[in-house]
């Protein structure tokens, strides 16, 4: 079993925080016409926004539908395996459908967007790969553009999984801002935790009336 020298330990450390840096610092470049486009499809559904992915952009998928739900976006996570047996049947034909996958070539995920396609209104995939089975299969496709070290060795979703998370906060925030989800709402559905609690006491010290606007610009 090798041994790593302190140097050898601080030096890796700083390669997968720079890798993280560049992979997330990337995302910025999806931010285009179609990123547009994507937006504006989930500021103005009427339906639900299923959010799917493998693996860990299962994880990261889990993670975009609290985030969306929270803030103001009705968005729920099913695996596509989940799906292939039975779950399927949720999708109604307002419904939108995301689909992460940093490959593109996920089997299981690809045949719950193939047969989604006939039950939802749009599949929108956030992928590496624009040539992927799953970019053919999207309706809208947000391009992560990544390094080819952005991955530890190339199989561990480290950086790809930052960046798509990157990627779906900013379309969390927009599509926030466009159906004008307020600070009331947004807390309404999180009373506890830091969150809930901490605005409640913040809220008791200054008046609960007061619409000035929070720090990160959603109004009180």
């Amino acid at each position: 079993m090798s041994t790593l020298s302190d140097h050898e330990i601080a030096d890796q450390a700083r390669r997968v925080i720079d890798a993280n840096r560049r992979a997330v610092g990337g995302v910025a470049s999806a931010v285009d016409a179609e990123f547009v486009r994507v937006a504006r499809l989930l500021s103005t559904t009427k339906g639900k926004v299923l959010i799917t992915g493998s693996g860990t952009s299962g994880t990261i998928a889990s993670r975009a539908a609290h985030l969306f739900s929270f803030c103001g976006t009705p968005a729920f996570y099913l695996p596509p395996a989940d799906g292939l047996h039975g779950g399927l049947g949720v999708l109604q034909a307002d419904d939108v459908v995301i689909a992460l996958s940093k490959f593109g070539s996920s089997q299981e995920l690809n045949e719950f967007c193939r047969l989604s396609k006939t039950l939802c209104s749009s599949i929108i995939a956030i992928t590496a790969s624009t040539t992927s089975p799953l970019a053919a299969l999207a309706d809208h496709v947000l391009a992560v553009a990544l390094d080819e070290d952005a991955d530890l060795g190339g199989i561990v979703a480290t950086g790809s999984s930052l960046a798509m998370a990157t990627l779906i906060d900013a379309l969390v925030e927009v599509t926030r801002i466009s159906r004008e989800t307020t600070r009331e709402s947004m807390l309404f559905t999180h009373p506890l935790g830091g969150v809930g609690t901490g605005a409640t006491l913040a809220a008791a010290a200054s008046g609960a009336g007061s619409m000035e606007a929070d720090s990160m610009g959603i109004p009180r």
